[in-house]
């Protein structure tokens, strides 16, 4: 995977973020909106993932949307993301939004690495993800999540449970004594993804 840098090379605080190719037209912009929330110095990661429904999914799945299955690539990807996070005296934090948020919350499950997660709308209706996060503590210090309040009317009924898995999440974690946050967005999943996301990142830097 292709990986870019933004920030500060020599920071201390490295943002990792899973992005496609429009992602990478609003990169910059995203930093610019963490950097207004946040007064922490950060150098962002981000991986330009080609294929996204089997690059980051954790393991297979048929298609909720379109022809695509989900395929189970997660696992090389989270390789790869690690190998850029070696340096033991800075502190990680990984994020994303839908799938890639998704993502993010799956790696700190397999990896003590990241010390916080930002997951903007991520894909909570994936199948059986609430099962394993229940079955499998993420090893992180603090999640924040968030959810456009639309984003669960839709007629595609493994979507529409988006909702419901997602406070079932925020139940899961917030048992497990991960600091957790939910926030709720106005609009549907395609609403100011990039503001999503900053405002996710900043949260878990400041927290």
């Amino acid at each position: 995977m292709e990986m870019l840098e933004y920030g500060n090379k020599e920071s201390k605080i490295v943002l990792i973020q899973m992005i496609d190719e429009h992602d990478a037209e609003s990169i910059e912009n995203e930093c610019m909106i963490i950097q207004k929330q946040t007064d922490a110095d950060f150098l962002m990661r981000a991986f330009k993932v080609k294929d996204w429904n089997k690059e980051l999914s954790p393991w297979k799945a048929p298609a909720v949307f379109g022809r695509d299955d989900f395929g189970e690539g997660a696992e090389e990807t989270l390789k790869e993301v690690l190998a850029a996070c070696t340096d033991k005296s800075a502190t990680y934090y990984i994020g994303g939004y839908s799938l890639a948020g998704l993502f993010a919350l799956w790696a700190a499950s397999c990896t003590d690495v990241f010390s916080g997660v930002a997951a903007a709308s991520p894909s909570m209706w994936f199948p059986g993800f609430t099962d394993h996060i229940r079955d499998n503590r993420l090893e992180t210090g603090c999640v924040y999540l968030s959810l456009g309040n639309k984003e669960a009317k839709t007629k595609n009924p493994v979507m529409a449970s988006v909702k419901q898995k997602m406070e079932e999440a925020y139940d899961i974690l917030s048992s497990q004594g991960i600091k957790t946050v939910l926030e709720w967005n106005e609009g549907n999943h395609f609403t100011d993804p990039e503001l999503r996301t900053a405002k996710a990142f900043a949260w878990v830097i400041n927290n």
